[in-house]
């Protein structure tokens, strides 16, 4: 194995060369994904999958407090869009930091999925060690007081409280603007350093919910797919059919095709569009035929009549869970995967609002993490939710407002479940954790839990900061949420 130095230089050296490939259409894959010649030496596969909940998920009303005392400060600064009490049960936990206890929204406890699944909610999960809750996670710079903060004597994450800063700043630790994300950035060490086991890096990072900064690398490019597969060139045909016409044309299409697919040997971006075009036809191929027949699973939810409702998330679940089904036909044993659901920016009309999105995320993730036990991978796939920020604790009437501290969720076999990770937060009006109307100071950062990701899926301690920049500024770099 190379010397960090000399992998460091390396990365950084495709990273500036490579970037102006940029990102591209869902088929268009970056010119350096084309190599191919990542060496097999991961023995095992393993997947990391970022639900990404985008708005910014109110936190307080997601993960409340339980006990007295957490859940008598919870409906004092929540009033009129606080859970009753009644309606929740509390979380068998392994801990209670700080003597705090919490319970999950009830759509996060009871599932109406037809689905016969052994673990039929988040809070299933969470009791029977599956799932993991992060207290008061959010984006730093490096570890900050309350006193730092008021006293702007330490650097902070730019624009707090802005959706495109801080969701950009949650997948990349960078500003607005940023080309590179930490999970792309994990996969670019990786196949640096020839670890992957990838022979076939065209489906190393994949959204299937459009671009993501989250995925962005240098030479590791997103591979984006629709629910139900890879995306086609449209007026292409397959080299398993004859079929395919362009206006109404077998020739059109056949035409198109070589256009596009021809190599002039003259004119270098005319080569390199022709490499891409190539690949994208070539990869969308592959990947259709490696689809073909997996996972029957039925993923979705029903109301309380029995009746199918759409669930985007789950959609994008399912295909996540194909894909790592079809894992061997497409030559992969690491992936990084994103998915997300909107609505959550909830100014009014939360306590209409938010149970249903909860019920789509419990729904998707329970079924989704079934579906690992059906492939027999569930300890190989960590999944865990983001958002852009979490929300006030104080209610504005109606609904919060952009806040930054939140609570997250991380779900695995390899998760040392039934555990609050953090520190509980005093929900106070300009108590100890409060910047603001009730906005977290985070305790916890995203880099932490970046940095145990990117420790569990095999990126050395000394690369670390290749994909966490800011990462030499904390003590504890892994939370110890993986085995």
């Amino acid at each position: 194995m190379k010397n960090a130095s000399a992998t460091r230089r390396e990365f950084m050296r495709r990273t500036a060369g490579l970037s102006v490939a940029g990102a591209a259409a869902p088929w268009a894959i970056n010119l350096a994904a084309i190599s191919q010649a990542a060496a097999q030496t991961a023995g095992d596969y393993k997947a990391l999958v970022c639900v990404f909940l985008a708005g910014g998920n109110d936190f307080a009303n997601t993960v409340i407090p339980f006990d007295a005392t957490g859940y008598a400060e919870y409906a004092a600064i929540r009033s009129t869009i606080a859970t009753p009490q009644a309606s929740l049960v509390g979380l068998s936990s392994l801990n209670a930091p700080g003597g705090r206890q919490y319970a999950l929204a009830p759509q996060l406890t009871t599932s109406p999925s037809t689905s016969a699944l052994a673990l039929k909610s988040l809070a299933d999960l969470f009791n029977n060690g599956k799932l993991g809750v992060m207290l008061n996670i959010g984006t730093l710079v490096r570890p900050t007081t309350k006193a730092q903060y008021t006293a702007k004597s330490v650097v902070l994450p730019p624009k707090l409280f802005s959706h495109n800063d801080q969701t950009s700043f949650w997948q990349s630790s960078r500003p607005e603007g940023a080309t590179i994300g930490w999970g792309g950035s994990i996969m670019e060490v990786l196949a640096s350093n020839n670890t992957s086991g990838n022979t076939n890096t065209t489906f190393s990072c994949m959204s299937a919910t459009g671009n993501s900064v989250f995925l962005a690398g240098g030479s590791t490019a997103q591979y984006q797919v629709s629910t139900n597969g890879a995306v086609a060139v449209a007026g292409i045909p397959r080299s398993s059919s004859t079929g395919t016409k362009l206006f109404n044309s077998a020739a059109a299409a056949a035409t198109l095709k070589s256009l596009i697919t021809t190599h002039s040997g003259t004119n270098l971006l005319e080569n390199a569009h022709f490499a891409v075009t190539k690949r994208s036809v070539a990869a969308e191929e592959m990947m259709r035929t490696a689809l073909t027949g997996t996972l029957a699973t039925t993923f979705g939810s029903v109301d309380a009549t029995g009746k199918s409702i759409a669930n985007p998330l789950a959609d994008q679940l399912r295909i996540v869970a194909r894909t790592i089904a079809a894992r061997g036909a497409l030559g992969v044993k690491r992936q990084v995967f994103f998915v997300s659901l909107g609505g959550f920016d909830l100014h009014d009309y939360l306590p209409q609002k938010h149970p249903g999105l909860l019920q789509l995320v419990n729904d998707a993730m329970a079924q989704f993490y079934a579906a690992t036990v059906e492939l027999g991978v569930q300890n190989q796939v960590t999944t865990f939710t983001a958002s852009d920020f979490g929300r006030t604790a104080i209610s504005n009437g109606d609904g919060s407002d952009h806040g930054w501290g939140s609570h997250h969720f991380v779900m695995g076999g390899a998760v040392k479940g039934r555990t609050l990770y953090g520190t509980p937060p005093v929900l106070a009006n300009n108590g100890p954790d409060d910047v603001g109307q009730g906005r977290l100071l985070p305790t916890t950062s995203v880099d932490q839990l970046a940095a145990t990701l990117a420790t569990w899926f095999g990126v050395s301690a000394s690369d670390l900061p290749l994909v966490v920049p800011s990462i030499g500024n904390y003590s504890l770099k892994n939370l110890g949420l993986l085995v």
